[in-house]
């Protein structure tokens, strides 16, 4: 009687546990490794360990996602700061709570025989949405190479990475803004890099993970218990390589371990950080982007963007220093 009164116990107690988990809608804009902390969070079981609920949703658009999450649809989003912030300024009850990543991330892939940047005057360039990282990327490159983005030209928006890719071997589009993975897979087709944005050391936003104000005032517990998943899922592809190039298998659906394996060395070890770590000098790039077509962001100030109280409180905690002790 006993034993069994026992396992009748451990039933409610987990099925307490199921039904007071508390749901938490995921979503990030774009296949690449900057989600990777995200993803190895999910794979490695850390949100339900916090009584999450996790459900991870891929929405192919910066732009896109920004709408979704002003819509209440999503508790977080992993995006380019650049829409967070237009988003707010528009009025959108929203914050940045952390940055996946703290520069741009990108090259303009091309075919071998165009030489240089200038060559791509009046040729078709694709990215992922007007606005995106992307699109802010190609941007700045072509004006530090003296090219006028609006007027020497032609910026397409194809939707995702994978379409921007496909537009490039078919011929479609003359050159295109692409990361890891979709970057060394360019490179192992015989495409070729004509700039790194990612050796501009451009400070920037991307992504950044933003969250409805509604959420920090009502259930800041449960952005305390995502920020310690995420934190523990950056350390695990840290320090278990196997695990991390498995999730990013499943992921970015890349079946190549070469490829896997470059992309992982790339992200985790020169991008992403320890902790979402936040820098105000790329927010503040995110903000003078932006002020060329909002006016308003041009007396915006980054600090009125983020609510660092989560991020704060996982550095105190000493989280950090337990994980990384060795």
């Amino acid at each position: 009687m006993k034993q069994l009164v026992s396992a009748l116990l451990v039933i409610l107690f987990h099925t307490s546990t199921i039904f007071a988990a508390d749901r938490m809608r995921i979503a990030y804009s774009s296949i690449s490794g900057a989600y990777i902390g995200i993803w190895a969070a999910r794979e490695a079981g850390f949100f339900a360990k916090e009584n999450l609920d996790d459900q991870i949703i891929f929405i192919p658009s910066a732009t896109q996602l920004s709408q979704v999450i002003v819509a209440g649809d999503v508790d977080i989003a992993s995006l380019g700061g650049g829409p967070i912030m237009a988003a707010a300024i528009s009025g959108a009850d929203m914050k940045i709570i952390g940055n996946n990543v703290n520069k741009m991330i990108f090259s303009i892939h091309t075919k071998p025989e165009v030489k240089s940047i200038q060559e791509l005057r009046g040729k078709r360039i694709g990215v992922t949405r007007f606005g995106s990282s992307s699109d802010v990327s190609a941007r700045y490159a072509l004006r530090k190479h003296n090219l006028d983005p609006q007027k020497d030209v032609v910026l397409l928006q194809l939707g995702s990475m994978t379409s921007i890719f496909g537009a490039l071997k078919s011929g479609a589009i003359e050159a295109a803004l692409v990361s890891p993975p979709t970057q060394f897979l360019s490179e192992s087709l015989g495409f070729k890099e004509l700039v790194s944005v990612t050796d501009m050391d451009y400070a920037y936003p991307n992504p950044a993970m933003a969250v409805p104000g509604a959420l920090i005032r009502n259930k800041p517990d449960s952005i305390d218990r995502f920020m310690r998943a995420y934190v523990r899922g950056v350390h695990r592809v840290r320090t278990a390589r196997e695990f991390a190039i498995k999730t990013l298998a499943k992921y970015t659906t890349v079946t190549d371990p070469v490829l896997l394996g470059k992309t992982y060395d790339f992200y985790v070890g020169k991008v992403v950080e320890p902790a979402p770590y936040v820098n105000m000098t790329g927010l503040q790039n995110a903000l003078d982007d932006l002020a060329r077509s909002v006016p308003a962001a041009k007396t915006a100030k980054p600090e009125q963007f983020v609510d660092m109280r989560f991020l704060e409180r996982v550095e105190k905690s000493g989280q950090l220093k337990e994980l990384y002790k060795n």
